[in-house]
């Protein structure tokens, strides 16, 4: 396990297949970019269910915000 820092972000929840993710993460960029954001870093991905079906993954975005 690694802690990373704390840091504003914009999340979107992905629910499905993680090689299905695409779509969301250029959804994601599109709302950063519409709203003036800038990224300060690596884009993260944290996995909060995934049983045994892939197609109910959830998945939460995060990229990082400049403040």
């Amino acid at each position: 396990m690694l802690d990373l820092p704390a840091t504003r972000a914009a999340t979107l929840v992905h629910r499905g297949r993680i090689d299905e993710v695409l779509p969301a993460w250029q959804a994601l960029a599109r709302w950063v970019d519409d709203n003036g954001h800038r990224s300060s870093g690596p884009a993260r991905e944290l996995y909060l269910d995934c049983p045994d079906d892939p197609a109910a993954w959830v998945t939460e975005l995060q990229e990082p915000l400049k403040s």
